[in-house]
């Protein structure tokens, strides 16, 4: 397959209608014993995003389903770790194509998901965020699973975010490796990750994108920036994917242009055989439908792909060694 402009998801709400457009998808919700994941999946439903299978005490799923009105397939699980196993077993026999996280410990939902469903060297997250001061959507790696990753490990990062942002139609992503300057620095650690990664680039040891670092966040974003601090490069000022030194910083920044600067974010775990929603708890009702319809049109158009770039997806279940 190759794509066209028209294919590029440039805005969330072209996210969200191409999601409205396809059709519902089985998706585990795991940890489903709280009124606001019961009625985030009949909102989801509603929108025509997924069709929702909620994973958890039955009892207690059921009592809420009868209060809000609603009636979907339960998995029971008496505990987070049970509910965890039958989501992931569920994807595995096809009864599930996405997964999501409720009322559950991040890392208790992730464990079996690494443990069976990864496809490629790594599990890593992605943000996308829109803002009406960037140009473009913006995609913020990783802030949510590797805390501090050494430079093969944000290697895999990229490469996961880039692979993403191709089937979301960009056939080229400009990728910018952050730290707090420009100058390669031997006190700073992630200067040094960063200058690695773009030679990586640069010999194709990470496909699909154009990689340059060590990048400060405004000259990653700014043109102008870059302009005046005399940085010559096809990424300053153009970032498609912000590759974040480490997951505190990550996390600094999405809240930042959250609370702050009023962005619209969604997020999707990748390297996994399917996509998998880690919202959390504080995330409003907007962040968890766009969130939604970004694994669903991710799953479709992985699905259509003819061939992925360069990580082959294996059978869930066994993941490469």
């Amino acid at each position: 397959m190759s794509h066209h402009a028209k294919d590029e998801i440039r805005s969330l709400d072209q996210l969200m209608d191409e999601a409205r457009r396809l059709p519902p998808v089985p998706t585990a919700v795991v940890g489903a014993e709280a009124d606001h994941i019961v009625e985030a999946a009949r909102d989801a439903a509603a929108e025509g995003l997924i069709e929702p299978i909620l994973v958890g005490r039955a009892s207690r799923i059921e009592a809420l389903m009868a209060e809000l009105g609603v009636d979907f397939p339960v998995i029971d699980a008496v505990s987070a770790e049970e509910g965890a196993r039958a989501a992931v077993t569920a994807v595995e026999s096809g009864r599930a194509r996405l997964l999501m996280k409720g009322q559950v410990h991040s890392d208790v939902f992730l464990r079996p998901i690494i443990h069976h469903l990864r496809r490629g060297p790594r599990i890593s997250h992605v943000f996308v965020a829109e803002l009406v001061s960037y140009h473009k959507l913006l995609f913020i790696t990783d802030a949510a699973i590797n805390i501090e990753p050494d430079v093969r490990a944000k290697a895999e990062i990229v490469q996961n975010a880039v692979n993403f942002t191709w089937w979301l139609g960009n056939e080229r992503a400009r990728v910018a490796a952050l730290s707090a300057t420009e100058m390669v620095n031997p006190a700073i650690p992630s200067t040094l990750d960063a200058a690695c990664l773009a030679k990586m680039g640069e010999r194709g040891q990470i496909a699909h994108a154009q990689i340059d670092g060590p990048l400060a966040f405004d000259s990653a974003v700014s043109a102008e920036s870059a302009r005046i601090k005399g940085i010559i490069s096809p990424v300053a000022g153009h970032a498609d994917i912000l590759l974040v030194p480490d997951l505190v910083s990550g996390n600094i920044l999405y809240k930042d242009l959250e609370y702050l600067a009023g962005a619209r974010f969604a997020g999707v775990v990748l390297g996994a055989c399917v996509p998998v929603v880690l919202t959390s708890r504080a995330d409003p009702e907007e962040v968890r439908l766009a969130s939604l319809a970004l694994a669903r049109v991710a799953e479709h158009r992985q699905a259509r792909v003819e061939s992925l770039p360069p990580f082959e997806p294996g059978a869930c279940g066994h993941p490469p060694a």
